[in-house]
């Protein structure tokens, strides 16, 4: 994800296209994820997380290795939808795996190390995306090709499933149609409206669905045998106080890339790769504070490291809000980054855990599909929420060419709007994480899990 973001310029350029797709390669994948990512996880505890992991793992795979022959914007958001498809089986699993795994006294830590290992490609992704995109677009889809067949082969042969009391039950197919309708009409009118107006017919309509299919989609959770979500686990306050938390923490954090890359190739006028390499102080302080979060949270608890971590993000993003700027002092932006990123460590482990040991091993593919739900409905709708806010108020001609990383000719009074966007979102985002902490204390008691010395499944 974070390799195709830093490319989003040079993708713009390279296929003669607009905005709005550009940012729909971008946001179909993360759609498709969402959208599928309850019923992959409802069906991993019905058929086992195994099988169907190295089945996204594989579809990804392919995916990858078409995307990089697409010469037309609708057809690579095709095959980003479908690559989404692969995300959802993996991403759906690999928290229930983890926890599967792994005893209760040792869960905080463990997810911290994953945490940790996906903060490393964070910080890899950027910086080997602008350099691949020195070789072409198609590459940054391509270098996924040897991971993935790696991949594939590793969770095929490594992983193994445990029994658990699994019960025959359906999938909510409709459910997961009206789902998709809402989550679809929200995005194309946030997405859609600052680039061509809050009164065009595509944004009425999609602003329209949203309102429509959203109550629709809860009333049928009520009447179905076997809901899409099941909000029976959400009567647990742990469980629905964490998740909630984990939406705003996605919502304040993801937009905060995609405004950097087009800053940094922008106004700033920096090549891709030296872009990937300016944002690396947010990932790094994820991969220093994540496996430190998990370990405190099995000895004390989720409620405040994950606290301190919503904190401590606002307090790096409001620092940005009010200091960025064309030629901003760059020490002074990583410091911000940085404790962004240590911000997002603090809070990501403790918090997975705690909805990971909240519920019982039969209902931890559905527990680990809720979680990514909640991350990626906040991940889409900060994306493109903060394109709303920064594109409403820049002219079309200006707007092209700062997302196109082609601003240099800019002049200072053109760019102004942009910056002035950049800091109002950053803004946004800041009041949100910090205003998500007094939440996050609010979260019910914990299981203790330091003295537990029984694991839940044998080695």
């Amino acid at each position: 994800m974070s390799t195709l973001v830093i490319a989003l310029p040079d993708l713009l350029r390279s296929l003669h296209t607009g905005l709005l797709e550009v940012v729909w390669v971008l946001l179909s994948y993360l759609l498709a994820q969402t959208a599928l990512v309850l019923s992959a996880g409802r069906l991993s505890d019905i058929y086992g997380r195994k099988l169907l992991y190295a089945e996204g793992f594989g579809l990804f795979t392919v995916m990858a290795l078409a995307s990089g022959f697409a010469g037309a914007p609708l057809l690579l958001i095709a095959l980003r939808v479908l690559a989404g498809c692969g995300g959802a089986l993996m991403l759906a699993n690999s928290g229930a795996i983890v926890t599967d795994a792994f005893p209760r006294r040792e869960l905080g830590l463990a997810l911290g190390i994953n945490a940790m290992v996906i903060a490393v490609g964070a910080a890899i992704g950027p910086v080997l995306g602008g350099w691949l995109t020195s070789f072409g677009w198609q590459w940054v889809f391509w270098f996924n090709v040897p991971l993935g067949v790696l991949g594939t082969i590793a969770s095929v042969v490594v992983l193994h499933d445990i029994p658990t009391a699994r019960r025959h039950q359906g999938v909510d197919w409709l459910g997961n149609l009206v789902f998709l309708v809402a989550l679809t009409g929200l995005l194309v009118a946030l997405s859609m409206g600052g680039i061509e107006g809050w009164t065009h017919p595509a944004v009425v309509t999609g602003a329209v669905l949203f309102v429509l299919a959203t109550p629709l989609f809860f009333w049928l959770q009520t009447i179905v045998s076997d809901p899409l979500l099941d909000l029976a686990l959400f009567r647990k306050r742990l469980f629905a106080v964490a998740n909630l938390t984990q939406f705003l923490n996605g919502l304040a954090r993801m937009g905060l890339l995609f405004l950097l890359v087009f800053f940094f190739q922008g106004p700033e006028g920096k090549a891709p790769v030296i872009a990937g390499i300016l944002v690396l102080p947010l990932p790094i302080g994820m991969f220093l504070f994540s496996p430190i979060s998990g370990f405190m949270s099995d000895r004390i608890g989720s409620r405040l490291p994950s606290t301190a971590g919503l904190v401590l993000s606002g307090v790096g993003l409001l620092g940005m809000s009010a200091t960025i700027s064309v030629g901003v002092s760059y020490p002074l932006l990583a410091l911000w980054l940085g404790i962004t990123g240590a911000g997002a460590g603090l809070f990501n482990s403790p918090n997975a855990s705690s909805i990971m040991a909240s519920v019982p091993p039969a209902q931890r593919g559905a527990a680990s599909g809720i979680r990514m739900l909640v991350a990626f409905i906040g991940s889409m709708i900060s994306i493109a929420f903060v394109l709303a806010i920064v594109t409403s108020s820049l002219p079309k001609a200006a707007m092209l060419r700062i997302f196109s990383g082609v601003a240099s000719g800019l002049a200072a009074a053109e760019v102004a709007p942009f910056i002035t966007g950049v800091r109002i979102a950053l803004l946004v985002l800041g009041l949100i994480s910090v205003l998500s902490a007094p939440l996050s204390l609010l979260r019910g008691p914990e299981e203790s899990r330091r003295y537990t010395t029984t694991p839940i499944v044998a080695a």
